[in-house]
Parts: structure tokens; C-alpha cells; sequence
């Protein structure tokens, strides 16, 4: 398989081409033939003309490549080596939603041949390639497990927004049903990855990497935040703190802030299920899960707090919240926890004004029902810089002060501004 695809014998295939799929797919296509499958016809059109539909790529990263972008699935059939990279998400109970990966996996079934690989990217809970994946490509294409196609695993790295660990930077993690697929899964990914592959020793173990790395996060920043709310009551800047501690050697960097997105603000959540199916109730895990969960409504609250004490008429105030997406820099804003802070202000019955560079109205709009203001006004009561753009990063407390009301409030969440504000009443996590 591996000689095959090097010589453009066989190609490959990613399925699903959003900010994960699409750089892979464009990695391989400057070394190798590629085909680029996705069921949203209107995202392969764009791709077709050379436009990333997550805005992480320019037009020039398509130039050179041996692709093919299709929603086809006789064009689908050509290929013999099957990349998944469809998105995981949770449901409204926090639950995994696995609808788009177990749609890609009857896919995979509608196409596949004798001889074929498949390797799935997207993160899961230990167990559920094999477990939930498999058993539908092989009720749907007739073929079986490890005696007619082969089957990997390697966990996605990509970091939205980083330009510098792409994914030919990265090492890689892989993993196979069998030592000859683990050799022929880690030798086509060696195409691309300039720093190599780790070998896992089973699926599992790949899947059960790729979710605690995440989780482990998610711990951390967990306990930065749950301390933002302790020093907060006492009356010291965390970030003070946390400048003080980080001189030891072995102190680990992390600041309080909000977590969402689909990485981890959602994986711990599919380890958490897991443990549950297993009898085992995830204490820490799901503690950190609350507090990261919670943040929204607290930096809401706190900046209520701070209105009224100016002795303003809550009712009567208005606020401006500057960024939506989920984090700095990109346009993403699936589980962007911005939106907890902005209904929580409108539960008190507060005017927002929300404005982002990145983001698209239309689609904050559909998802969360409020849409980006065309202009940001003056006369705020409170502003809230819930996001660390660039844009915002070189804004300063004269530019605050020319858009806040006389006693108005900053809220600066990642502490951009920590030490630059002198006048204003300023608070941050």
C-alpha cells in the first residue's frame, strides 16, 4: 500500500474537510494523489476555487497539489487508503455525539475495497474505533475486519489558529489493528511528518492519549480559574501571582480564562461517558468540567456586580463585548463559552453589543441567535475583552475611556491590559 501510494498507484482520501481534514489533505496532496470528500457541496466548491471555508488557509497553500475535492461517492471509490477527520461533538446532555463520525464510517463501507486502509482522526473515547466504527463499515460494505481491509488510528493535532505546529510539524501518534497496519499507517504518514511517528501499541491506547491530553488542560486551567475566584474574594491579580510562582523551575504556566471549542471544552466529556459505561463516576474530571463550564456566568456576574456598585441602573445599561469565537485569532465559533457571558447579561436584562474581526455574524446569528453589531458606540457601562484578538491587543486606556460612560467598567479576562490601566475600574480573572 505504502509503495502503491508513493509511486501514485493508489490514492488517498480524507473525509470530512474541515480545519482538521482540509491541511491534512492539501500535506499529502504536494507529495501524493488525494482525494478531498465532503458531504457539504457548497465547502467543495469553495475548496475547488482554492477558499478554505475555515478561513485557516490562504489560496496559495493549494497551489501544487494533486487533489480532487468531491462530495462524490464514485470519485470516493478510486481511492485506497481512508483518512476520517470528521468532527466529534457533544449533545445538549453532554453526551458524544457520534452521528458525523458513524455517517463517515458507513461511508468508508459504501466505498471500500479488498486490500483497502482506513485510519481514523477524529478524537474519541478508548475503544469506539473498534467498538462503534468498524462493526458499520463491515455491515455495510459485506468486507471483514483485518482480513479484508486494515484498520489505524492517529489522533489529530492541529491547533486552530498556529501557524507554527502544523501538521508536518508535529509528531505524530499512530496506531494499527495489527503490526503489518501499524508499519504501513506510520511509514504514509512519515510522507508529510517532518519529526516522525510514536507507535502506539493498540488503538486504544492512541484514542486513550489523544483524550487525556486534552483533559489534562482542562485540569489545569481548572484549577487556575477555581484560584481566580479565591483571590479574586481576597483581593490580589492572579496574574500577579502567577507571575510570582512561574519563577520556579517546575511551575506549570497555565492561566485562568474560558475554556470552549471543540477540543477541550468537549473531549474530557467523551472520557467522562466512558468511565460512566465502565461503573467508575470521573470525580476530578468532572469537577474541572463544572468550573471551566461555569466561567461565563461568573465573569457576567462579577461585571453586574461592579455596574450596580457604580450606582448605575442595570436596566438601563449597556454593554460591549469584544470577541465571540472560541479563541484568539480565529474565526471558530462553535462552543465559544463568550456566549454564556452575553446571556447572562441579557438575563438581567442588560443591552450588549458584541463585535469580533473574525467571526461571521450570520452564522453567530444561527447558532447562538445574536449577531455582531455593525459599529462599536460610546457610552458603554461596562466593556467586557472576553477575547485576545491582535486587533485588541494594542488598544489602550485612552481608547477605553472614549467609549465608556463616566464611572464605565473594563473587564479584561486573559489580562491583556494588566498594569496599563490606571484610571478606569478594571478587574480581570
Amino acid at each position: 500500500m505504502y509503495n502503491k501510494i508513493l509511486k501514485k498507484e493508489a490514492k488517498i482520501a480524507l473525509i470530512g474537510l474541515g480545519y482538521v481534514g482540509l491541511p491534512i489533505a492539501l500535506a499529502f496532496a504536494k507529495k501524493v494523489k488525494v482525494i478531498g470528500f465532503d458531504i457539504n457541496e457548497e465547502r467543495v466548491k469553495m475548496m475547488q476555487n482554492k477558499i478554505d471555508p475555515s478561513k485557516e488557509l490562504e489560496s496559495k497553500d493549494f497551489d501544487g497539489c494533486d487533489i480532487e475535492f468531491t462530495s462524490s461517492l464514485d470519485v470516493l471509490k478510486q481511492a485506497n487508503f481512508f483518512i476520517v477527520a470528521v468532527p466529534t461533538d457533544i449533545d445538549e446532555h453532554k453526551l458524544p455525539n457520534l452521528k458525523p463520525l458513524l455517517g463517515a464510517s458507513s461511508t468508508v463501507g459504501k466505498v471500500i475495497k479488498k486490500g483497502d486502509y482506513v485510519v481514523f482522526e477524529s478524537t474519541v473515547y478508548p475503544g469506539c474505533t473498534e467498538e462503534d466504527c468498524i462493526p458499520v463499515i463491515e455491515q455495510i460494505s459485506g468486507l471483514k475486519f483485518k482480513t479484508d481491509f486494515k484498520v489505524g488510528y492517529s489522533p489529530e493535532r492541529i491547533n486552530p489558529g498556529d501557524k507554527e505546529h502544523t501538521i508536518t510539524k508535529i509528531l505524530k501518534v499512530v496506531s494499527g489493528c495489527c503490526e503489518e497496519s501499524l508499519e504501513t499507517v506510520a511509514d504514509v504518514y512519515k510522507i508529510i511528518v517532518e519529526p516522525g511517528v510514536h507507535k502506539a501499541p493498540s488503538i486504544k491506547v492512541a484514542e486513550a492519549a489523544k483524550i487525556i491530553e486534552n483533559t489534562q488542560r482542562d485540569l489545569n486551567i481548572a484549577l487556575m480559574n477555581e484560584l481566580s475566584i479565591i483571590f479574586s474574594r481576597i483581593g490580589i491579580n492572579t496574574f500577579d501571582v502567577l507571575e510570582a510562582a512561574g519563577t520556579k523551575w517546575n511551575f506549570l504556566k497555565f492561566s485562568p480564562g474560558l475554556v470552549g471549542g471543540h477540543c477541550i471544552g468537549v473531549d474530557p466529556y467523551y472520557l467522562t461517558y466512558k468511565a460512566e459505561s465502565l461503573g467508575y463516576h470521573a470525580r476530578v474530571i468532572n469537577s474541572s468540567r463544572y468550573v471551566n463550564d461555569s466561567m461565563g456566568f461568573y465573569i457576567a456576574k462579577q461585571t453586574v456586580k461592579k455596574i450596580i456598585a457604580a450606582r448605575k441602573n442595570l436596566t438601563e445599561s449597556r454593554i460591549l463585548v469584544m470577541g465571540a469565537t472560541f479563541k484568539e485569532n480565529v474565526s471558530d465559533i462553535r462552543n465559544s463559552k463568550v456566549t454564556d457571558i452575553i446571556k447572562e447579561f441579557k438575563s438581567f436584562g442588560v443591552s450588549v453589543d458584541v463585535v469580533d474581526p473574525y467571526a461571521s455574524s450570520k452564522d453567530l446569528q444561527h447558532e447562538y441567535g445574536f449577531g455582531l453589531a455593525a459599529t462599536i458606540g460610546k457610552g458603554y457601562d461596562a466593556v467586557v475583552v472576553a477575547v485576545n484578538h491582535t486587533e485588541y491587543a494594542g488598544l489602550n486606556e485612552a481608547y477605553f475611556k472614549s467609549i465608556l460612560s463616566e464611572g464605565g467598567i473594563l473587564v479584561d479576562v486573559k489580562g491583556i491590559f494588566k498594569g496599563q490601566i490606571k484610571d478606569l475600574t478594571y478587574w480581570s480573572l
